[in-house]
């Protein structure tokens, strides 16, 4: 084989120095290159953080560390004219099956074994009746995609930490954790495929039908393994929010958290 060899291009520099200086002459407010530093690198972000135990061992305590790990990067997202209003927040967690499996049980609903069933978590309108013909386009899209329906939760919240303003309150939604089987034959990454197809179709069929209006029905997540609690909050309103994350039962061996800056969209819920 013919052996490539890459030319290295040798600048001077005097012609460095003249591009660092042209560089920084239009900088304002941040220090001149120096070392490794460079203000080019400079950006605003959203923050994120990951806990793990790596022995696959699930805790509650491990989730609270991720919630003081989310509050730690509230410096890194969005505060809007209203205090108590952010650009959003959210944990990933790994399915608390045996919280989901008490409270489902309360229903009368034994789920499968861990892996062999999976949670969508919706964002959900506010109006009874709407949720109703959401449930149903649900069920028509889990039948006509080869999975069934094992039960629906109501999420259990509280927003007292969220700010009371007329239109913030009427942007919050319903939250409710829809329960689906695990068709036979299925690996767990075929399950996975199937799942995030089963998603696009619901949010498809409900866009179709409204004439690709928002509804405010929003599938956050979708998974045989992971489920998302998120919303527009600041940092610490996510595990005030949610009850479920409070919940001794809750128990997870990962943890991913996101406090968003938004710079290219206009925040909301979805």
């Amino acid at each position: 084989m013919t052996e490539q060899r890459t030319a290295a291009r040798i600048v001077p520099a005097s012609s460095l120095q003249a591009a660092v200086s042209k560089r920084t002459s239009t900088t304002q407010g941040l220090p001149d290159v120096k070392g490794l530093y460079d203000p080019d690198y400079e950006r605003d972000a959203c923050g994120v953080g990951f806990i793990v135990q790596m022995k696959n061992v699930r805790s509650h305590q491990l989730v609270e560390d991720g919630l003081a790990m989310l509050e730690n990067l509230t410096h890194r997202g969005a505060v809007g004219a209203d205090p108590l209003v952010g650009d959003g927040a959210g944990i990933m967690i790994q399915i608390p099956d045996r919280l989901f499996r008490e409270e489902m049980a309360k229903q009368g609903v034994e789920l499968p074994g861990p892996g062999q069933y999976a949670v969508a978590h919706f964002f959900m309108p506010q109006d009874a009746g709407e949720r109703e013909f959401v449930h149903q386009i649900i069920h028509e899209a889990s039948q006509s995609e080869g999975f069934t329906v094992l039960g629906i939760r109501d999420v259990p919240v509280d927003n007292s930490s969220l700010s009371r303003a007329p239109h913030i309150v009427a942007s919050e939604p319903y939250h409710q954790q829809v329960f689906f089987n695990r068709p036979e034959g299925y690996t767990d990454e075929q399950y996975e495929r199937r799942l995030y197809i089963l998603r696009k179709v619901i949010s498809g069929r409900l866009y179709a039908h409204h004439g690709n209006r928002d509804v405010g029905a929003y599938c956050v997540s979708m998974s045989s393994r992971t489920i998302v609690y998120k919303g527009m909050f600041l940092a610490y309103q996510v595990g005030a929010y949610y009850k479920d994350l409070r919940d001794p039962r809750t128990e997870s061996a990962l943890a991913l958290v996101h406090q968003r800056f938004s710079t290219n969209t206009f925040p909301s819920w979805k």
